[in-house]
């Protein structure tokens, strides 16, 4: 579904790629072996581990792009990895294992919003910096109990307000959609935070909520709430849920003869889901995500170029992220010019207009990002760009 990019571009590309990236640390040379340890709280098993799997991918090339470049101030950076094993309580365990015996200076992941949610009471109270890639939950960055700024946790990822509203204007703008059904996974802070918003703005754009269902992670059956959910008659399905349970959920909708559109958003973002639905069941679905590998400019064709030759597969949304958070940490302790985790996660905030592979980044009061979406389409279970849209 994409485009080989031409021998030429790419070299072109690699060149500002690493002309960026020597910014980190020149042509200086890592001073005896010295490391800067960064943390990886990552689903490296359990139910999201194809998120996890993606993200250490990326960091790992980001890290080896820089380090072959000198480093950071002179220093090498060095991942390590901590498996939260895609659950709540385990992202916590890691955190905590990164910090204290780690001794790590920031870090990146988890990707999952209650995981990083769980997870944030450790870093903060320890004072290291921790940059979400994909968790979108709003209440991972702000105190929820005070509205205050978590001044330890920032994302690389927009978030569920303006995913959800994304995804309720394209059903009702571009789809035509009247009647929606929501289908939630209660176990989710992510899946009940779009699921507010994707509601809110549908009824605000004219459109009616037929039906609300709940299911719970793990969950393998869903013929009977699918069975409440058709007999709605809606003309469009919003999942806002994790591939895993997705996937089975537009399986199990297709074989009962549901085939209006169904909708969901960046958890959906896997390379797996087309094994898990059937590549037939996926088309007429849609999701909203951060980053497309279609996307044309010279830093993304770049990385795509890299990371398909070193893993032998296109980057994913995870990918992306994970890799721009990686270069958002090393310019936040480049700028910071200290290995102090307090100093880098007060330079992290500063960042403004910093280019990375799946946009610009410029945080906010609240650390987070200010990004565009893309709405992403499934034809014969391939990934394909159908709108990008702006905040």
């Amino acid at each position: 579904m994409k485009k080989v990019t031409k021998v030429f571009s790419v070299m072109v590309a690699s060149v500002a790629l690493a002309a960026m990236l020597s910014g980190c640390g020149g042509d200086k040379k890592p001073a005896g072996g010295d490391t800067i340890k960064v943390g990886g709280n990552l689903e490296m098993t359990g139910g999201s581990a194809s998120f996890g799997i993606s993200s250490k991918n990326a960091i790992e090339l980001a890290f080896k792009n820089i380090n072959d470049k000198g480093g950071i101030n002179g220093k090498k950076l060095e991942l390590v990895v901590a498996d939260n094993k895609s659950e709540a309580a385990e992202a916590t365990n890691a955190m905590q294992k990164l910090v204290s015996q780690d001794k790590v200076v920031a870090v990146i992941g988890p990707n999952l919003s209650s995981a990083t949610i769980a997870a944030g009471a450790i870093n903060n109270g320890s004072k290291v910096l921790d940059i979400a890639p994909m968790a979108t939950n709003p209440n991972v960055t702000v105190d929820p109990a005070t509205g205050k700024t978590k001044e330890y946790n920032f994302r690389a990822c927009f978030i569920d307000p303006f995913q959800g509203t994304v995804m309720a204007n394209f059903a009702k703008n571009d789809l035509q959609a009247t009647k929606a059904a929501i289908l939630i996974d209660n176990s989710s802070d992510y899946a009940k935070g779009l699921a507010a918003f994707f509601k809110e703005n549908f009824i605000k754009n004219g459109g009616t909520v037929v039906a609300e269902e709940s299911y719970l992670q793990k969950d393998t059956d869903f013929k009977a709430t699918l069975t409440k959910i058709k007999a709605a008659a809606p003309d469009i399905l919003y999942v806002p849920g994790y591939y895993q349970e997705v996937g089975m959920i537009v399986k199990q909708g297709r074989e009962m003869g549901i085939e209006i559109p169904m909708a969901g958003g960046d958890g959906w973002d896997s390379a797996k889901l087309p094994e898990i639905a059937g590549k037939a069941a996926l088309n007429n679905t849609y999701f909203s995500s951060l980053y497309s590998p279609d996307d044309d400019s010279a830093l993304n064709k770049a990385f795509v170029s890299e990371y398909e030759k070193a893993y032998k597969v296109k980057p994913d949304v995870f990918a992306a992220l994970a890799y721009d958070s990686a270069l958002l940490v090393a310019e936040a302790i480049k700028n910071a010019g200290d290995t102090d985790p307090v100093k880098i996660a007060q330079s992290m905030a500063k960042i403004n207009g910093f280019q990375g592979v799946s946009g610009t980044v410029t945080f906010d009061a609240q650390h987070n990002p200010v990004k565009s979406a893309v709405i992403i389409e499934h034809k014969d279970g391939a990934q394909t760009f159908r709108t990008k849209i702006n905040p």
